[in-house]
This record gives C-alpha cells, sequence and structure tokens, in this order.
C-alpha cells in the first residue's frame, strides 16, 4: 500500500503541473500557481523591496536604466510587450532582477560593473530572460513537487520506523533535494537566462560582445566563490567562454537590428 500511495500522490503532483518547452527548447515543469497569481506576487514583491529599500532619486540614473528597459522590452514577444516597472535602489552591491508581472529593479551598484549601455543591457536582458523563460514559475513547481515528495516518504518511514527516521529522512533528503536538484535546475536557468538574454540585447541593438566585458568587470569585482557544483550560478570562466561563442553568432542579429534603426542612445 506504502508504494502504492507514493504512486499515486506522485501522479497527483505531476498531473497538477504542465509540460512546456522553454525559447530555448528545453523541457520545463510549470503550473503549480496559476500565471495571474505568479504576477500577483511579483508585484507585492516589487512593493515590499521599495517599501524597504533606498530609491535613487537621480533622474539621470533612472532616465538611464528606463532607456535601456524599453528598448529590450520592445523586442519581447506580443504577450511580453507589457509596461515594464522600474525601479533603481540606492544599494551598492552590484546586482538586478526582474520578477513576474513586468518588475525591474537594478541597485545603482551595477554602475561598478556595467561601464556602458551595452553591459548594462546584458544584465537587464539577462534578468528579463528569467521570466519570459518562467523561470519562477519553473522553480516554485519543482521546490512544491519536492516538498510533497520528501513529506510523503518521510511519513512512510515514520509509520514504518518511527519518528526519528522519519526526521533524519526528511533532513537528508531536502539537503539531497537542494544540493542535487534544485540547485543543479537554478544554474541551468541562469545559463537559460544569459542565451535568452544576450538574444534579446542583440535585437535590441545592443552589443552581445559587451555580455563578455561586463562579466570580466564582474570576476576582477568579486571575492570568493563557492565551489561550482554548490553555487546557483556558473562557473564565471565558463560563462564567459560560452557568452563570447554565442556573441560571435549573434552578430548579424546585432548588425541587422542596428541596419534597421535599432540604435539605442541610453548613455
Amino acid at each position: 500500500m506504502k508504494p502504492l500511495l507514493l504512486g499515486l500522490t506522485l501522479a497527483a503532483v505531476v498531473t497538477a503541473c504542465a509540460t512546456t518547452t522553454s525559447p530555448t527548447g528545453r523541457r520545463q515543469v510549470v503550473g503549480a500557481v496559476p500565471q495571474a497569481q505568479l504576477d500577483q506576487m511579483g508585484a507585492q514583491a516589487f512593493t515590499e523591496a521599495k517599501a524597504k529599500q533606498k530609491l535613487s532619486t537621480d533622474a539621470r540614473q533612472n532616465a538611464y536604466v528606463r532607456c535601456v528597459v524599453n528598448d529590450i522590452t520592445r523586442e519581447l514577444p506580443a504577450g511580453w510587450q507589457t509596461q515594464w516597472e522600474v525601479a533603481v535602489f540606492a544599494d551598492s552591491s552590484p546586482n538586478a532582477f526582474a520578477l513576474p508581472g513586468g518588475k525591474i529593479g537594478v541597485n545603482t551598484g551595477i554602475f561598478t560593473v556595467a561601464k556602458n549601455q551595452d553591459q548594462l543591457a546584458a544584465v537587464i536582458a539577462h534578468e528579463i530572460g528569467h521570466v519570459v523563460s518562467r523561470h519562477h514559475d519553473e522553480r516554485i513547481t519543482k521546490q512544491q513537487s519536492t516538498s510533497t515528495l520528501l513529506g510523503i516518504g518521510s511519513a512512510i518511514l515514520g509509520s514504518a520506523y518511527g519518528s526519528g527516521a522519519a526526521n533524519a529522512a526528511g533532513q537528508l533528503g531536502g539537503a539531497a533535494a537542494q544540493t542535487f536538484y534544485l540547485l543543479p535546475n537554478s544554474r541551468t536557468q541562469e545559463s537559460e537566462a544569459d542565451v535568452v538574454g544576450q538574444q534579446l540585447a542583440a535585437k535590441a541593438g545592443f552589443d552581445p560582445r559587451q555580455a563578455v566585458n561586463l562579466w570580466q568587470n564582474m570576476i576582477a569585482a568579486s571575492s570568493a566563490r563557492p565551489p561550482q557544483w554548490l553555487s546557483t550560478h556558473p562557473d564565471p570562466q565558463s560563462r564567459i567562454n560560452e557568452l563570447g561563442a554565442r556573441a560571435g553568432a549573434l552578430m548579424p542579429t546585432y548588425e541587422q537590428a542596428r541596419a534597421a534603426g535599432h540604435t539605442p542612445k541610453c548613455g
């Protein structure tokens, strides 16, 4: 009965989700949360971030970021061409994010590593790549499925061997899932956002080669990193090599965009 219970519950979890294809052709399992709810969650998180963190009052910085965002989002598929809301945070850490519902946050610290509009576009397009690739949906779906299955496994062991076995199984299972399942998925998503973002920036008329320069600047500004297998991001040097290889292939796209009048003049 216990294997049957596990099988039935697994089937229920899978049925509640859906299989789709990402922009790069990768198989995804999504659908644990409806898109409308994801958008609402993104909007709520963005509102909280603006309430808790200091916003930049520098008009030039705000206009600069808004200009880059506008040029990039014009190239999105029709379903994603909403009015993206932008916030620039007075924070020295070089970071940026994008959320479902069309929300983009950029820290002023990003300007220390993104030295020009093409490098800033590489950052912003990468973050938008996460959204249009449905990475938030995919991650929530995987986390929910993993939590459900770990709970079932712990319950089954507990009924057979007692609460000590159940607790140990839950702790070890959670650690294993985080290390070998959820973190590798995050690295996959980061690499995919690189691909989608670099393509998007080139279509908008931003130089795709500048993504390499951006990451060289990031490495120069960063401190020691955790081992690659415990990181949520790909190895920086591997990332640079891949970005450089793709940049060459994207030059015709970039040149066509420029010839068609896509010549960003943001800063």
